[in-house]
């Protein structure tokens, strides 16, 4: 008796226990009546006139009841759409679609504006009439209720999101395809670090395109330019120098200050993988742009596999690696890992080997790029210059001699004293492939030297550089002596030897 008596107390237990989890889990609908309960929906709204200043401010906040579920302890869903007033919410922005326990929604300015904007035809600087219709279903009921409410707004013409330097001071020169890329940091606010050289700049707002764009106003202010009949003042640089500049176009303001120069964060870089055995091989740090780092390497057929950047010679820490696992070469997304993990790498197929590539890995922080090209080597290198036999005549430059290897030339003749460059296609308007020494009237080492690689129309090449216009470089050795020369160019490794016999 005892022990049955015990069982009706389990079952008894068992059921309050049932009972009560099922009035926790639908308390809203069940603890509470909601048989008399009306539906309705009030607007607190903080602004009506939108600016975005304000962008990250609360607009507009809708609240609503319960509403009822005729008794049933049946759940209710939420739809809320918002439409422009006198439609009959024909198109809706649909706010709030059937959502459970859900009684209220709210937009800052710049969400609300762009639903104004973009979803119900508003016009800037106009007012629009919104309404806010709130819609409770109640599960396996037919019967729906509605309530809804009204307010007005006032959007604004949102400033753009990319902001570009351009002007004979800017990197790129006037090249509105080119321009250099400014940093986006909030609303309207843009920055940008680098060289500037002495001459005027501005700014567009669109790749490729010279209108809107940004010019000098009254105090330095940007003033916005949408048409060639409008004023198109610029900024002026007087001297060429390593700049921070800042556009914050909510403010009305242009600050353009010297900087003492940025440097990388590293001075070395190693490309590191299956193809070395894991060992590490340096690059070349780019004497145009510190940041990136440069070689060329032929990968044997079958020898590929993985490969990442590391930083210092042997380490495994602090390393450049891809953003996902094998990922494929021409993936340029790349994070600096300061430890082990992640361990992500680049992965070349077995397919990709017995080629040779040019790779380029760019440290800026922030912006790591990883570029990887196949490299298909020049048929032939021309001498070109007064110092060579056929001087500045391009079209009749002197070839060098090829040898067993595809990518290395020789020559040997006699150079007088002058200027001295390679050409490796002879475009006739000077804007091809060139072999240049590192800087300026450089005189040759005698020994294996690097030799700075660039090809003024090739727009991949080009983009690498983020701060320098390649156009405008045009380096030459200055040969001081008369006399007999062997010179071995390697067009892979980009290095060259000029002795003089």
């Amino acid at each position: 008796m005892k022990r049955y008596i015990n069982c009706i107390h389990s079952l008894l237990a068992l059921l309050f226990i049932g009972f009560a989890l099922s009035a926790c889990s639908d308390q809203d609908y069940t603890e509470l009546d909601k048989g008399r309960d009306q539906l309705t929906i009030t607007a607190d709204q903080a602004l009506s006139a939108l600016q975005e200043t304000n962008h990250a401010s609360d607009a507009v906040t809708l609240n609503w009841t319960t509403g009822n579920n005729y008794g049933t302890g049946n759940r209710i869903s939420y739809r809320l759409e918002l439409a422009k007033a006198g439609t009959d919410f024909a198109q809706p922005y649909v706010a709030v679609d059937e959502q459970t326990q859900t009684y209220t929604w709210s937009a800052n300015v710049e969400n609300l504006n762009n639903i104004i904007l973009d979803k119900m035809g508003g016009t800037v600087g106009t007012p629009i009439d919104i309404e806010a219709r709130v819609t409770a279903i109640v599960s396996g009921a037919e019967e729906t209720q509605t309530a809804t409410t009204q307010f007005t707004v006032t959007p604004y013409e949102p400033v753009t999101s990319t902001l570009y330097i351009i002007g004979s001071a800017a990197p790129n020169g006037w090249s509105a395809d080119n321009a250099s890329e400014m940093t986006r940091t909030t609303n309207g606010l843009f920055t940008w670090e680098g060289k500037l050289n002495s001459g005027e700049i501005k700014f567009i707002t669109t790749l490729g395109q010279f209108l809107p764009s940004y010019g000098r106003g009254d105090n330095g202010a940007p003033v916005l330019r949408t048409s060639d009949d409008q004023p198109d003042e610029k900024w002026t640089i007087d001297e060429a120098h390593d700049y921070k500049v800042t556009v914050d176009l909510l403010a009305a303001t242009v600050s353009i200050e010297k900087t003492e120069g940025i440097s990388p964060a590293f001075d070395q870089l190693f490309f590191v993988g299956n193809a070395t055995g894991w060992s590490f091989e340096p690059m070349t740090q780019d004497v145009l742009d510190p940041f990136l780092f440069r070689m060329g390497r032929y990968f044997e057929q079958g020898v590929g596999g993985e490969f990442k950047f590391g930083t210092s010679m042997n380490s495994w820490e602090n390393m450049y690696k891809a953003t996902q696992a094998n990922a494929p070469y021409t993936d340029q997304s790349m994070e600096f890992v300061s430890g082990f993990d992640p361990d992500n790498k680049w992965y070349l197929q077995d397919s990709e080997t017995g080629k040779a590539y040019k790779i380029c890995v760019d440290i800026r922080s922030g912006k790591e790029r990883m570029m990887m090209k196949e490299f298909n080597p020049y048929e032939m290198i021309y001498l070109v210059g007064d110092a060579t036999p056929n001087g500045w005549d391009l079209g009749n430059a002197t070839p060098m001699t090829a040898t067993k290897s595809p990518y290395v030339f020789t020559w040997t003749g006699q150079l007088n004293a002058g200027e001295l460059k390679f050409s490796c296609d002879k475009q006739s308007d000077w804007y091809g492939a060139w072999f240049m020494p590192s800087a300026p009237d450089a005189e040759p080492k005698g020994t294996a030297e690097h030799a700075l690689f660039i090809n003024k129309s090739d727009e991949t090449l080009k983009a690498q550089y983020l701060t320098v216009n390649v156009s405008d470089i045009d380096y030459k050795w200055k040969i001081t002596s008369s006399g007999t020369y062997t010179i071995t160019l390697d067009q892979l490794n980009e290095t060259i030897t000029i002795s003089k016999n």
